[in-house]
């Protein structure tokens, strides 16, 4: 009995310090734009002179509501702590970025972030943050995508390369696909491009390394039985968010008239998928505001139609917790 009592004394502390914990974020931010023109991109609707006046005030209360939103998604049962990574979409430049991490809300949590710039018309571009306490950042590149005949400009697929605390190396692809704009029968051939170029790029990556460990989010505008996700699905990827649900009644990441669906995804490579912990949908009540046509509760965006909301996205977060073993 004593050498059994020694050893959950000694041991059994052990095996719980051989295991930390990585919180992972994915949000579409919904236009997070600064109030400059940028000359070369179609970004007038987000200008302080254009009709929904998008002045320097309304800019910081966005910046700020973003960084409210990101800190709660920290919020658990065992307690709180802020996301390791944080996933964003449709966010449009490396000023925004500085003036997110470094001078709103969120600029005490210090992190720091890569993100793309791509040739989308209007702009916007995927960007990650990261703690630099647990992912050491060791590259990042872009996936640059070739618009097919009839294709606009899209969002370039960001690639990051990282080390976290228990030493493991992860590698982290971030999508912003494109809309389904024109319908979803016209526009799928796009996404499906997208998600290929993808694709091809994680062969080539796990041919230099077999065992790489691959987490890839973002806005896929599909949905999780959607053409594209199967692509992804096929080379060895499991959907973690397939089934996520909020914890007060949000059933998807995105309402529109009047039903629930998730049109952004997390998704891990099979040999990450025993890390995984749980994953939800992060719906605290002030995210919602009421559905008045629809009934019930939808997300606060920032704008409903041309009157300014002072909401925060039109997208909920999806927050995934890994536990990753020594």
């Amino acid at each position: 009995m004593r050498k059994l009592l020694t050893f959950i004394i000694f041991i059994v502390p052990l095996l719980a310090y051989a295991q930390s914990s990585l919180t992972i974020v994915e949000l579409n931010t919904e236009n997070l734009f600064d109030t400059r023109h940028d000359s070369l991109k179609n970004d007038f609707e987000f200008l302080p002179n254009s009709p929904r006046h998008w002045t320097r005030t309304k800019y910081w209360e966005k910046l700020n509501r973003i960084g409210q939103e990101i800190i709660s998604c920290g919020e658990d049962s065992m307690g709180w702590r802020l996301p390791d990574i944080v996933g964003l979409c449709e966010v449009e430049n490396d000023s925004v970025l500085f003036d997110l991490t470094k001078r709103s809300l969120l600029r005490k949590a210090r992190y720091e972030y890569v993100m793309t710039s791509s040739n989308d018309e209007r702009g916007i571009d995927v960007a990650l943050l990261y703690s630099p306490f647990s992912f050491r950042l060791i590259k990042a590149d872009t996936l640059k995508v070739q618009p097919l005949r009839d294709m606009r400009p899209t969002r370039d697929i960001l690639h990051v390369e990282g080390e976290i605390e228990n030493g493991d190396t992860l590698h982290i692809m971030l999508v912003h696909a494109p809309s389904r704009m024109g319908g979803e029968l016209y526009s799928r051939p796009f996404r499906m491009h997208v998600v290929s170029q993808l694709c091809e790029f994680i062969e080539a990556l796990r041919r230099q390394q077999p065992d790489v460990k691959i987490i890839i989010m973002g806005d896929f505008n599909d949905y999780s039985d959607s053409p594209s996700l199967r692509i992804v699905y096929a080379h060895g990827f499991v959907n973690v968010t397939a089934n996520a649900k909020g914890r007060h009644g949000a059933k998807g990441t995105y309402r529109y008239r009047g039903g629930w669906g998730s049109i952004d995804h997390i998704l891990v490579s099979e040999n990450l998928q025993p890390q995984v912990s749980h994953c939800h949908i992060h719906d605290a009540p002030f995210l919602f505001e009421e559905d008045a046509k629809y009934g019930g509760v939808k997300p606060r965006r920032n704008y409903n139609g041309m009157r300014y909301n002072n909401g925060f996205s039109d997208h909920l977060p999806l927050v995934l917790r890994m536990v990753m073993k020594e």
